[in-house]
């Protein structure tokens, strides 16, 4: 899995897996497109306005958390 964040073109994309040369792009609204596969993998979430989505609170960054182990790491994102 990848994040790639861009806030210079306010885009952002979730990678979950290495994209097939059949996806299709879903449209889901202005803000979102998710890339699913013909058997309904979904390959790639993409936010359109990632500035908004990602950074609306009062310290941008990503937190990854891990459930099992009880372990977060926050990421900056500015």
């Amino acid at each position: 899995m990848k994040l790639t964040y861009d806030p210079r073109y306010n885009i952002a994309y979730l990678r979950l897996r290495e994209k097939a040369a059949d996806v299709e792009t879903l449209h889901i609204s202005e803000s979102l497109n998710v890339d699913i596969g013909p058997d309904g993998t979904v390959y790639g979430i993409e936010l359109l306005n990632a500035n908004e989505q990602l950074l609306d609170a009062d310290e941008p960054a990503l937190e990854v958390v891990n459930e099992a182990r009880q372990q977060r790491r926050m990421i900056p994102l500015d």
